[in-house]
């Protein structure tokens, strides 16, 4: 079982689980896509995660224009509205009598080729869609203790090469730094960008805090997160100083707090980096500036909640 920010408490309710193939549901061992897809042959594709709070999926308006721009920028064309997929997501959550504590993959490929070849054009159905909701919540025992980092010496590259701001399905990128991580006995990677600034971690975006204020990268080289940015305009609002800024492993080491940040567990404090404790002797964790982020985080997601599926 992989440990940190995607660690999850096993439920056995997702044993019956229905999985969304192209508008057919499935039960979970008999969900398949053909070995002719493109998403298995090249990756070619992009995906979004989702959470379900109170039987709404909060900031969904984000995630469809991030989900859309994709596959524009790929030059794929989806095949349903937003609003027409947004109803598919519902009506699988429906059908598996969901309400909270879930957790949705939604991915795109490009659909079925007619042979294993890169080409877009001998691409000879529409798109595949899968939709997968699992009751997911996170492991306490994991999200609680304080992450702990390995800078690797996977870049994260420049968008002439593969565009970091694509949430692809195409992750190599990030799962070599990902093994690279683990093998150093570390939670996840930290990963720089192609002038030696902290860019992201392989899967969350990851801040720190100096002195008061929150600092990130400039973003310039990681994906455009939906908590990220949620994160950054919740504590604008409060009067927090955050700054998306150049920084080095030198600002890391020397940094009160740091955290990372992802749709699934929200905010994460981060303990430790390259083997070096955060912080003044025996900090608190969560220290006191992620444990404010926390609520207002919260507050967001309630805020969302309140405004129903209409949003």
């Amino acid at each position: 079982m992989a440990h940190g920010t995607h660690d999850y408490v096993d439920d056995p309710r997702n044993r019956d689980i229905l999985i969304n193939i192209s508008g057919t549901l499935y039960p979970r061992e008999e969900a398949k896509v053909s070995v002719f897809d493109s998403g298995y042959i090249l990756g070619d594709g992009v995906w979004e995660g989702l959470r379900l709070h109170d039987g709404v999926l909060v900031f969904l308006d984000r995630h469809m224009k991030r989900l859309y721009e994709g596959a524009k920028a790929i030059d794929m064309d989806i095949g349903l509205t937003k609003a027409e997929l947004v109803a598919r997501i519902y009506e699988t959550i429906e059908a598996n009598g969901m309400h909270d504590g879930v957790h949705i993959r939604l991915m795109v490929t490009r659909g079925i080729k007619a042979t294993p070849y890169q080409d877009p054009r001998i691409t000879v159905t529409p798109p595949t869609i899968v939709i997968i909701p699992e009751y997911k919540t996170p492991k306490a025992s994991e999200t609680e203790a304080g992450m702990r980092l390995f800078t690797v010496h996977v870049r994260r590259g420049a968008p002439d090469v593969q565009d970091p701001k694509l949430n692809s399905h195409s992750k190599l990128n990030c799962i070599t730094a990902c093994i690279q991580a683990a093998k150093a006995g570390a939670d996840e990677a930290l990963m720089l960008d192609p002038h030696g600034f902290v860019a992201t971690c392989n899967s969350t975006h990851f801040f720190i805090v100096r002195d008061g204020e929150v600092w990130t990268s400039t973003g310039k080289y990681c994906l455009g997160g939906i908590t990220r940015q949620m994160v950054i305009e919740v504590a604008r609002a409060a009067g927090i100083t955050v700054r998306e800024k150049d920084f080095s492993l030198t600002d890391v080491y020397g940094a009160d707090e740091a955290f990372v940040t992802g749709t699934f567990a929200g905010l994460v404090p981060v303990s430790e980096v390259d083997g070096r404790v955060l912080g003044e002797d025996s900090p608190a964790i969560p220290g006191p500036m992620v444990t404010r982020l926390r609520t207002l985080y919260r507050a967001a997601i309630e805020a969302e909640v309140a405004k129903g599926r209409g949003q």
